[in-house]
């Protein structure tokens, strides 16, 4: 009986011992997975990041000396940057061209800060990005012509800046995008017609830059399409009859234009609009229009609220 119970108590604490083995050699597992960096280009390029935006001045700076992941507003999964959100963080400088080596970024929120210099072409490589905020910064240049490489973009706000130049064509290929605010820019030239093709868009602001030309028909393409702020530009002719079939429109605004025809203006659903603002005065001298009336009036504006959620 005595040799049973020994032989029993040995294996047991084997036993044991075996499995206490095997939590630490998990523990540890597990504790290096956390700890864990991000490949060599990654990291240099959140150095050179933070070295042209002057990380040093930042609000909320970098410890250098720690790991990737304990840095703020960065979010590491997998060994990979996926977010970097410095909203209203202080950052100056330019944006640097190694950005585009942050290849499994997801989000990149830059907006409220003092950013200067033209936006980097190489941005466009960032091919899994769907959030890109740039906006209430001073960024000038022209937006990349390869803008719609990033075929996983949801949305890119980057209104007031001082970016020029057209809206590049190849904004089309945005399938996903739901909100487009390019507003308080300097932007130039005509709308592109290929936004038409953006069939999930929501939200799209272009106000107070110099846009001239028509507004495209191409609009009426856009189904879900809720906001349509193109006020303080220089668009003329007429407001086309497909805009005004657009069923889920909530924000539509057009004054200060030179739209001289607002025959189809009449087939806007009204019952589901909340701010109604066209240029009243150019319909009231014709009694055709006189009964129609803009309502719920406020100026066009471009949205400041914003988060700092990683």
């Amino acid at each position: 009986m005595n040799k049973q119970t020994n032989y029993f108590n040995e294996n047991f604490s084997a036993m044991k011992r075996n499995i206490i083995g095997l939590c630490l050699v998990a523990t540890f597992l597990v504790s290096f997975s956390s700890f864990a960096d991000v490949s060599k280009s990654e990291k240099q390029a959140l150095l050179e990041l933070f070295k042209q935006t002057n990380g040093d001045k930042w609000n909320t700076s970098w410890d250098l000396n720690t790991s990737v992941d304990t840095w703020y507003g960065v979010t590491v999964k997998n060994n990979a940057v996926v977010k970097i959100n410095l909203f209203h963080n202080n950052l100056s400088g330019a944006i640097p061209a190694s950005i585009g080596d942050l290849t499994y970024l997801t989000e990149l929120n830059l907006a409220f800060n003092q950013l200067t210099g033209e936006l980097p072409s190489e941005i466009s490589k960032l091919h899994r990005l769907s959030v890109l905020k740039i906006e209430m910064n001073r960024l000038k240049g022209s937006l990349p012509e390869n803008l719609g490489e990033m075929v996983q973009l949801q949305e890119l706000t980057a209104f007031n800046n001082f970016l020029s130049g057209t809206i590049p064509n190849s904004v089309g290929e945005l399938k996903r995008l739901k909100v487009l605010n390019l507003s308080s820019n300097n932007f130039k030239g005509t709308i592109p017609n290929s936004i038409g093709s953006l069939e999930n868009l929501e939200t799209l602001g272009l106000f107070e830059n110099s846009l001239e030309g028509t507004m495209p028909s191409e609009f009426g393409k856009l189904e879900k399409l809720k906001e349509l702020v193109l006020a303080n530009n220089q668009l003329n002719g007429a407001i086309p009859k497909e805009v005004g079939q657009l069923a889920n429109l909530e924000i539509f605004q057009v004054q200060n234009n030179g739209f001289d025809s607002f025959e189809d203006i009449n087939a806007i659903k009204t019952s589901s609009l909340l701010v109604f603002d066209f240029d009243k005065e150019k319909i009231q001298t014709s009694p055709k229009y006189k009964d129609i009336d803009s309502f719920m009036t406020r100026m066009a504006d471009t949205k400041f609220e914003d988060d700092n959620d990683n």
